[in-house]
């Protein structure tokens, strides 16, 4: 009997949303990523520890080189997927953010625009209901509209803001996330 009592407790809190994430106080919160370098992939796990927050990492079925990421080469294959606004490099993986209220997407700055395969993740979500939040990393450019313009390919989404945490602490993107869930 004890047990039918707690199960019926646990389960009537859940149900109630008492155990939605402490740390933004808004339900459930994934951290989404493309890292070709790893320095976006160090941003991104950081904030999603000090946040306590689930991540998923966009695996692109052809692995950049060095040669694919070179923007001095105008045939490099980050160069062309750039310069095609309908290019959308494949997914290795399925990541599923249909149990999540708020998504981060992280990603590094390539030509002043989000690599065309967070493009390609973005594309294949649901985002009814769901609060979309980016940041990046980048070389100088910073965020730019790209934000902004990733937002218009998340059909439904909520989009709260974005911005470059190149450098910057997880508390710092911590404490970025509340503000702009408030």
């Amino acid at each position: 009997m004890k047990k039918l009592i707690l199960t019926l407790l646990i389960g009537g809190f859940m149900m109630t949303g008492a155990f939605a994430n402490p740390s933004t106080g808004s339900g459930t919160v994934a951290f989404v990523y493309f890292s070709a370098t790893g320095t976006t992939e160090r941003m991104a796990k950081n904030a999603a520890k000090e946040m306590g927050a689930d991540i998923f990492e966009i695996q692109p079925v052809h692995k950049y080189t060095a040669a694919d990421l070179d923007w001095h080469d105008k045939k490099s294959l980050s160069s062309i997927e750039c310069n095609d606004p309908k290019s959308r490099p494949a997914i290795a993986n399925k990541i599923d953010i249909s149990g999540y209220d708020t998504i981060i997407v992280c990603y590094p700055i390539w030509w002043a625009y989000a690599p065309k395969i967070v493009y390609t993740f973005v594309e294949s979500q649901n985002w009814s209901g769901k609060k979309m939040i980016t940041l990046c990393t980048s070389g100088g450019s910073g965020l730019g509209r790209s934000g902004t313009d990733l937002s218009k390919f998340a059909k439904g989404a909520d989009f709260k803001g974005g911005k470059d945490f190149t450098r910057g602490s997880g508390a710092d993107i911590k404490k970025y996330i509340e503000g702009l869930l408030k």
